[in-house]
């Protein structure tokens, strides 16, 4: 029988880990590119190349550990996977316990800015998704939206929660909307920054959306027929890509940093965004623990489309949700929720639009993410 016993973990990298990375980045062979195309065919070698020397020379990992480890971090066995989280107690005994549910290409460190600031109100559990981070590689597939969301559901009550929130953004929104489907008398409330919306298939449903979901509908046919190349290739073949990603540094630095740059609110650079330490730190946490292979497979499995699934009828994208929902809308966000679309199958009972921010606000907006998390179960709680 696997155990359930809880172990405190504390970063620890060791050293000859560093040194190899730096090494690899020193020697690092480095593509060509055509002049003049900027951002348009993936990084532009001239960013690319200071960003990884600044990795190699400046940015300290050991300063960085630090930080992570300023908060207590436990890993646990589930469903046969180790789970690293985050878990970090309020110190009213009335806060509500809140899981966050992170996507792809991020991890535990988005938060961080805002651990401080939610903890006054809120009882924290942050874990690595499946696959990501210490909570990789993973030793088995089928870690669609519905067995994290199982998986959440266990880990919050091995901690001593029945009633809870959950919070997420880009697979989180998936998987925290699966938890409330899944444990609809534990979750009190789901928020989320963004929602995945369609159509359905309507016509006169498109009669009535205001100017601002029409552009909203024209940035995910732009994502769509523009940006979807990382998701065609770790959705079908991710096994070919983790390769490279395991063996470059550099590679994985351009993949991650490529996807940042369309999906946060940036001008010219995602450092306009999230402080480069921040990215690195992002990257490192897939570089250390070679889980970007084990992340990218998250693409074939979900959403989660299993048979067993199907046949238990807990596919989160085919039911009507009833667990009230608070979105957080910003404008650089790749999902581009449409109200009307997301009303359809979700109890909308908050909806706030922001005029800045894109995809991953808990790092490029932290004050305007704690303060709308905050409000948005505050009307809950009464």
């Amino acid at each position: 029988m696997a155990s359930r016993d809880i172990t405190p973990f504390r970063f620890d990298i060791p050293q000859h880990d560093l040194d190899d990375l730096r090494e690899r980045l020193a020697r690092a062979r480095w593509a060509d590119e055509v002049p003049g195309l900027g951002w348009s065919y993936g990084p532009p070698l001239g960013y690319l190349r200071e960003l990884a020397e600044y990795w190699r020379s400046g940015y300290d990992w050991r300063a960085q550990e630090a930080r992570l480890n300023e908060f207590p971090q436990y890993t646990t066995e589930i469903d046969g996977e180790n789970i690293h989280f985050l878990h970090v107690r309020s110190p009213r005994p009335d806060a509500l316990p809140l899981i966050f549910t992170h996507g792809w290409p991020s991890s535990i460190a988005e938060y961080l800015d805002v651990i401080g600031p939610l903890s006054e109100s809120f009882h924290l559990v942050i874990p690595s998704l499946p696959g990501y981070g210490l909570s990789g590689p993973t030793r088995s597939t089928g870690w669609g939206a519905n067995r994290v969301a199982r998986a959440w559901a266990e880990l919050m009550s091995r901690l001593g929660y029945e009633r809870y929130g959950a919070q997420g953004g880009d697979w989180g929104t998936w998987i925290s909307r699966e938890l409330a489907i899944l444990k609809p008398d534990n979750v009190i409330g789901v928020h989320t920054n963004g929602m995945i919306t369609f159509p359905g298939g309507d016509p006169d449903e498109m009669t009535g959306l205001s100017a601002a979901d029409h552009a909203r509908m024209g940035a995910w046919q732009r994502y769509t027929d523009e940006l979807y190349g990382y998701k065609l290739i770790q959705s079908t073949k991710p096994q070919a890509l983790a390769y490279a990603l395991a063996d470059s540094p550099i590679g994985l630095l351009g993949w991650i940093v490529g996807v940042l740059k369309e999906w946060t609110d940036c001008e010219d650079t995602p450092e306009d965004a999230i402080g480069r330490d921040r990215i690195l730190t992002t990257v490192m946490l897939y570089w250390l623990t070679n889980t970007a292979g084990s992340a990218a497979r998250s693409f074939v499995e979900t959403p989660d489309n299993s048979s067993k699934a199907e046949e238990e009828g807990v596919i989160a994208e085919l039911q009507n949700g009833t667990v009230p929902h608070g979105v957080a809308v910003f404008p650089k966000d790749i999902l581009a929720p449409v109200r009307p679309f997301a009303e359809r199958i979700n109890n909308i009972v908050r909806w706030t639009e922001y005029d800045r921010g894109g995809t991953f606000p808990a790092m490029e907006e932290p004050d305007l993410f704690a303060n709308d998390v905050t409000a948005f179960f505050a009307s809950l709680r009464g």
